[in-house]
């Protein structure tokens, strides 16, 4: 079978093995303090079960679906579940309890992992928030031809997305959850980095890299994690897709306006998009907050967050400000005017804000 048809070839599996343990032993010391003794991880053909812990012969089986379908995103979410099941059944020594028990879910409840028994872990589902609508409609407006108008229209779907935020930051039902966006890639640009901080500063969600397997290429890579409210994560997701589609067309154009062939300059321009268009969003923070109107966190989603990724690590990484190139790229991304004009996510999935009738 191919990779298409949920195979790896040989060597790509047994990679995608060694990547499933490394993930365990980072799992084991992150979420149990060690205390799990590494079973035998298998993969599987089974396409009604993503994943099982088999006790009396101490599996620990993963299906090669997930790894050729899902992701590695999914992969670990599925690992995190079977890891629980393992940890109420020898170091709680509870398996007599049913599977997932009392004691099953809240070893999950703890640690943030989706207890539910079958199917594919997702961020969850909730009714589209009203909100999203009303900034559709404002974001359409921003497209308008008038500079003026659509700054306007942009600046009024920041101002209701934090009114929003700030006046919802307590309520009860408000679901919280995490989710990937882009495509996993070996090297993280600072454009990348910028984007993410663009996220994690005006549109209320938690933005971590975390390390994955490209299990059909056999090598590591990153991947952008956002935690937040669902409503927050599709507004973050159709950001991080029309800001990175925009700086690369602000590229395109100034390549032909300038007569550049080549693009060694390409990183730079597209760092100073993203530098320039922050600043931008920062400008409006500022008049935001002498209007009264000043984010102070979620504390929903930071406690969300640490239970995810209790032991997180900064790193610092070289910028190429100061160089022509990302200068340019600033002076472009201080005109983006955030609009409605995006069709696809870059996930695959339809992430386009449209406002219904």
């Amino acid at each position: 079978m191919t990779a298409a048809q949920g195979r790896l070839a040989a060597d790509l599996e047994t990679a995608a093995l060694r990547a499933i343990a490394i993930a365990y032993a980072d799992l084991n010391a992150t979420f149990f303090s060690r205390k799990l003794r590494r079973p035998q991880i298998e993969l599987t053909d089974s396409t009604s079960r993503l994943g099982a812990w088999v006790r009396p012969h101490r599996r620990l089986q993963i299906s090669r679906k997930l790894l050729v379908v899902h992701g590695w995103g999914t992969v670990v979410e599925v690992l995190k579940h079977e890891m629980a099941h393992q940890y109420v059944d020898e170091v709680l020594g509870l398996d007599r309890e049913s599977a997932h028990g009392p004691s099953f879910r809240r070893i999950c409840e703890e640690r943030g992992f989706d207890a539910r028994a079958f199917g594919v872990p997702t961020p969850g589902d909730a009714a589209r928030a009203p909100v999203l609508d009303r900034i559709a409609k404002l974001l359409a407006l921003a497209g308008s031809p008038n500079e003026h108008e659509a700054q306007a229209a942009m600046n009024a779907a920041q101002r209701l997305m934090l009114k929003y935020n700030i006046d919802e930051a307590s309520r009860a039902d408000r679901v919280t959850s995490f989710r990937h966006l882009g495509t996993p890639s070996g090297r993280i640009s600072e454009a990348e980095r910028i984007l993410a901080t663009i996220l994690s500063e005006h549109f209320f969600v938690d933005a971590i890299w975390v390390p994955v397997w490209r299990s059909l290429e056999g090598r590591r890579g990153s991947v952008l994690e956002i935690c937040g409210r669902l409503e927050n994560l599709d507004m973050a997701e159709y950001v991080y897709a029309f800001l990175t589609r925009t700086a690369a067309r602000l590229w395109d154009e100034h390549k032909k306006m300038h007569g550049i062939r080549g693009n060694q300059a390409r990183r730079a321009f597209l760092a100073g998009v993203m530098s320039g268009f922050r600043s931008k969003l920062a400008n409006q923070a500022e008049q935001n907050a002498e209007e009264g109107l000043v984010w102070v966190g979620d504390a929903e989603v930071e406690r969300y967050f640490k239970q995810r990724h209790p032991r997180v690590r900064w790193t610092r990484h070289l910028s190429t400000r100061g160089s022509a190139a990302h200068h340019q790229g600033a002076e472009a991304g201080r005109r983006i005017v955030l609009h409605r004009g995006v069709t696809r996510g870059t996930t695959g999935a339809v992430k386009l804000l449209k406002a219904r009738n």
